[in-house]
Order: structure tokens, then C-alpha cells, then sequence
């Protein structure tokens, strides 16, 4: 399993802030308001969605030692849903036609209704991918949801910088050649 340490090293120089990013907004020190399953949770999440098949499988085996596996299930849906969901209701924002909307969507969203976790983290996680999915009517729903079950302005926005944070290691990895050299130092 690789470390986080070690992920953040695999960063290349020019990411240096993701890569202090990265070493703070995973504490609860560094993501205010959130519990350690929270800050997981997301980081999970966010890290499924950005399609970096190597990052997610080396960030899910660190996150596997702080959620249980409702958590990690519903990390899994989360992305797996809002990667539907922020497509679709992008859609009706954009389209500038409101006839779209009175249309019903026929997109079965069951996981919605029952995520297997509390239902405060399951909009903290939809929330967190429909930001970096860029939706903003799903952004602005479950931020709602999020702030009626209690959680503050601070905590959202601690789950927003993971999101950010986690998106762009993610991006940068694929890119940059920091996946080849992941592939060599699991091949080691």
C-alpha cells in the first residue's frame, strides 16, 4: 500500500502547493468541521470520480483504515450518482428552455432516498463531487441539505478544499507522469 507521504512525493515540483495541500486538508486539523470518516469519505469519493484508476486504488486503501465499509460503499455511489445527476441537472440549468425541467428526469436516483450511511455524509459527499463535476443547481441542493442537517459553512468548505485538492493531485498524476512512476514503485 502506498503511503500518503508517498503520494505527495510522487507529486511533481511545480504541484509543490498540492502537495502541502494535500499533507493538511486531510486532518482534522487541516478540514475544520469534519469528523476523520467525513474528511475520508470525500477524499474517497473525489478521488473515484476523477477517473485516476491507480490514485483511487492507492487513496481508497488509505481511506480504507479510517471509514467502515458503509462509507466506502457510499463513496462509491456518491461518485457513481453525481456522475449522472450533475450531467443531467447541468443540463437543465444550461439549456435555457424551463420546459426541460418540468419533464420528469426517468433516472432511477434510489440511493438518494437510502445511502446506507447518515444522511448529512451522503450530501457532504454528493456535494463535494457535484463541485468538482461543476453543477451548480446540484452544488446548491446539497449544500442545502448539508447545512439543514447542522453542519456549518466552515465544514462545507473544508469539504470542498479536499475535493479541490484530491481533484487536482488526481489530474496532475495522470498528467504529469506521476503514474509511471507509481506503476515503477509498486513494481519495486
Amino acid at each position: 500500500m502506498k503511503t500518503l507521504e508517498a503520494i505527495r512525493e510522487s507529486l511533481p515540483a511545480y504541484a509543490r502547493d498540492l502537495q502541502l495541500n494535500l499533507g493538511s486538508v486531510l486532518t482534522p486539523a487541516g478540514a475544520p468541521g469534519l469528523s476523520e470518516r467525513q474528511i475520508w469519505a470525500v477524499a474517497l469519493a473525489i478521488a473515484l470520480a476523477s477517473s485516476n484508476a491507480f490514485f483511487s486504488r492507492d487513496l481508497g486503501a488509505l481511506a480504507a483504515s479510517h471509514l467502515d465499509a458503509a462509507h466506502v460503499t457510499a463513496a462509491h455511489a456518491a461518485a457513481a450518482i453525481m456522475g449522472m445527476n450533475n450531467v443531467y441537472y447541468r443540463f437543465l440549468h444550461l439549456v435555457e428552455d424551463p420546459e426541460y425541467g418540468k419533464l420528469p428526469a426517468r433516472l432511477r436516483m434510489n440511493v438518494l432516498g437510502n445511502p446506507g450511511i447518515p444522511r448529512v455524509d451522503f450530501e457532504l459527499l454528493s456535494l463535494a463531487v457535484s463541485a468538482i463535476n461543476g453543477c451548480g443547481t446540484c452544488v446548491a441542493s446539497h449544500e442545502r441539505q448539508v447545512r439543514q442537517h447542522g453542519l456549518e459553512r466552515e465544514a462545507v468548505q473544508s469539504a470542498v478544499r479536499i475535493a479541490a485538492t484530491v481533484h487536482a493531485v488526481a489530474r496532475v498524476l495522470e498528467g504529469s507522469g506521476g503514474e509511471a512512476a507509481a506503476a515503477e514503485t509498486r513494481a519495486a
